[in-house]
């Protein structure tokens, strides 16, 4: 089933542009939703904002956008101000500059979403644009507009299409040298690294998204189809957590561990 389309417009490159359409590549539309209930009556509870002051229900036409500037001072922000703000990048994806596709690391990447041309006219300009990335190893780069905040985004080809993902922002980011720094560099032993290229050898298995799934959910409809047929809970044994031993030799311990997946 096709996803709802979450962002129309424009994919410009100099003096090349087609209309494109833009849809999360991610979906939490499997993932099981529960509402809040009053446990007495059995009816949904509903939210609703309150003035910290009066204690009375604010109507949603009195709700507005506020930045505190003191304590209980804040300059009050009407949608016209906000749409006063709005960029050229709320509507178009303008490709600004290209860079090694491997020079951006992974934790740069935000959320991902799939771009595809709006129609068979600007398919060719889309074409275009996503094999020249992919010919010269390049990703490009470009600012948009989501959720009324500018983001800088990187645009890779995968496929027929085009991934764009958000790239989080340089404060959003820590350096791993702040964390990392204090560890030791020194290279392990010879055998030690024998036995465990061994071991992730025989441990290694092509990707599958099975690898993912989520038991937890799993369980939770069970439970949810119990109780429909008015039957029990289903009933779970209690897990033993045993504490791991401190390793006293790692080269005895992947020994073991070798030995132990040969006789399972």
């Amino acid at each position: 089933m096709a996803t709802q389309v979450y962002w129309k417009g424009y994919l410009k490159l100099s003096l090349v542009t087609c209309a494109v359409t833009m849809t999360p590549a991610t979906t939490e539309a499997e993932k099981l939703k529960f509402h809040t209930l009053n446990r007495q009556t059995g009816h949904r509870v509903v939210s609703r904002y309150v003035d910290t002051v009066t204690g009375k229900v604010v109507k949603e036409n009195d709700e507005a956008r506020g930045f505190a500037r003191g304590e209980d001072d804040y300059v009050l922000l009407e949608d016209d101000d906000l749409e006063a703000v709005a960029l050229e990048s709320t509507h178009t994806i303008d490709i600004e500059t290209f860079v090694d596709r491997d020079s951006i690391g992974w934790i740069w990447r935000d959320k991902p979403n799939l771009l595809l041309p709006a129609d068979s006219v600007g398919a060719e300009a889309f074409a275009v644009i996503r094999e020249a990335m992919a010919a010269t190893k390049t990703v490009g780069i470009a600012r948009l507009v989501l959720a009324r905040r500018e983001r800088a985004v990187m645009l890779e080809p995968r496929g027929a299409g085009i991934v764009v993902w958000s790239l989080r922002f340089g404060d959003e980011v820590r350096d791993p040298a702040e964390y990392f720094g204090s560890l030791s560099d020194d290279k392990p032993a010879a055998n030690l690294m024998v036995l465990m290229r061994r071991m992730i050898g025989e441990r290694t298995k092509p990707w599958d998204a099975e690898m993912v799934q989520d038991p937890v959910q799993d369980r939770l409809q069970q439970i949810i189809a119990a109780k429909k047929k008015g039957l029990r809970r289903p009933t779970k044994a209690k897990a033993t957590v045993t504490a791991p031993g401190n390793v006293v030799s790692i080269l005895d311990a992947l020994k073991k561990s070798i030995a132990s997946e040969k006789g399972g």
